[in-house]
């Protein structure tokens, strides 16, 4: 079958996969996986997929860790974080913590129990937003606490896909000059995008007394050609830091998510006359290529590797049980009491904080594509495992926040407020 003919094929699922995920009001990622999974298992879409869709699913990846990225407000999220710092920490060490003993027991290797516990740490945001958006609890004090708990997860996961993932594969000798080696290369892609971000708030910036770059403003990038390709111009400032984060061996993803993080609605304060808010348009955009039609080929490409295996199913289905209930009341249990004895709030925020950290989702599969599909580090049963844990993690997270509601209505904000 043809490349195009595959691709075609991704896409009636993911169209599929939000249609009914519209329908029941559900996250579409656990439907773009089944649908993947499904298409595969019957036959019509092949077990290793050509080249063109894996580059193409690699660019979805991309765009989607950018999306969630851009959309953050930054001046909030660091304001924020003094409140939140608890609940992050502690709502990722224990499901850390939890997912390394649970991996470790039952197949005894280090890098797998690492990278297992990495790819069951970071909280979805996508997922947990949406579900807060359906119940009408987005703009409460509960959902500024997950939102600024699970960036700061999902940053502090980043760095440690950074660091782990070219020990646990090798490429860096399990060693303190080692160690040190991917600390250096991590500090110094942090040091490149604190710079861009100078560049981009040249005004401000501490660069603005050099003689070079101190009349530089990366804006007019943006500006250009009356504003129209301003989507195209911070795409490019995307695959620019995306590209620097693979040249010092991280995944793009990474620095897809944090080129995405350093644009500000600011930036885009140009042209004014023409009456067009380029911050709003661009956004737009983006959202829709990486959520609607670009974005989810790579978690349909991921649905492929579930290949559908009784054998495999019921030999995991021990592991499954454990992890899936140690990580549910492990993740409930430490950011819902980090929530009311580090952030001040109150039990029903706190709890509620505590139902919206449980999903896994973005970063959980780029973790997963990189150990299994990439580098096979992991085994089809630590796999599947993971899987299987992540899909019944994120069906909780709207399940648990709709039945908390009625406990929390009292701090729910009046329409308009």
């Amino acid at each position: 079958m043809h490349d195009l003919n595959y691709l075609a094929l991704i896409w009636v699922g993911a169209f599929a996969a939000s249609l009914v995920a519209h329908r029941i009001r559900h996250t579409p990622v656990l439907w773009y996986l089944f649908f993947g999974s499904l298409f595969v298992n019957l036959g019509w879409l092949p077990q290793h997929m050509p080249g063109f869709i894996e580059g193409f699913a690699e660019v979805g990846i991309i765009l989607i860790m950018f999306a969630l990225g851009f959309e953050e407000d930054t001046s909030k999220f660091v304001s924020s974080i003094t409140r939140s710092w608890g609940i992050a920490f502690f709502g990722a060490l224990v499901p850390f913590c939890v997912a390394y003993s649970v991996i470790s027991y039952f197949w005894a290797d280090n890098n797998m129990a690492l990278l297992g516990a990495l790819a069951m740490t970071a909280t979805a945001v996508s997922l947990t937003m949406v579900s807060l958006k359906l119940e009408g609890l987005h703009r409460t004090p509960a959902a500024t606490g997950i939102m600024t708990s699970a960036v700061l997860d999902d940053i502090a996961s980043l760095a440690l896909v950074a660091i782990m993932v070219p020990v646990a594969t090798g490429e860096t000798p399990v060693s303190v000059a080692g160690i040190a080696l991917v600390l250096g290369k991590t500090m110094l892609f942090f040091l490149f995008v604190v710079v861009l971000g100078w560049l981009l708030s040249a005004d401000a910036s501490p660069l603005r007394k050099l003689p070079l770059l101190g009349g530089f403003n990366l804006r007019y990038l943006l500006a250009m050609a009356d504003g129209q390709q301003a989507t195209l111009g911070i795409l490019i400032i995307a695959i620019l830091v995306s590209l620097v984060a693979q040249y010092f061996g991280f995944h793009p993803a990474v620095g897809a998510y944090m080129a995405g993080l350093i644009l500000k609605e600011e930036y885009f304060a140009f042209h004014q006359d023409k009456g067009i808010d380029f911050h709003k348009t661009s956004h737009a955009v983006i959202d829709n290529v990486a959520y609607s039609w670009i974005g989810p080929v790579f978690f349909v490409v991921l649905g492929t590797r579930l290949i559908f295996d009784i054998q495999i199913f019921l030999s995991v289905l021990p592991q499954t049980i454990l992890l899936t209930l140690g990580l549910f009341f492990g993740q409930i249990l430490s950011a819902g009491l980090a929530a009311r004895f580090t952030g001040n709030f109150d039990w029903p925020s706190s709890w509620m904080i505590g139902f919206g950290m449980l999903g896994r989702a973005e970063l959980a599969f780029v973790v997963m594509d990189i150990a299994y599909v990439q580098h096979h580090i992991f085994t089809d049963e630590v796999f599947y495992t993971l899987m299987f844990t992540a899909f019944w993690l994120n069906v909780a997270v709207p399940l648990t926040i709709r039945w908390w509601k009625s406990h929390y209505r009292h701090t729910i904000p009046e329409p308009g407020t």
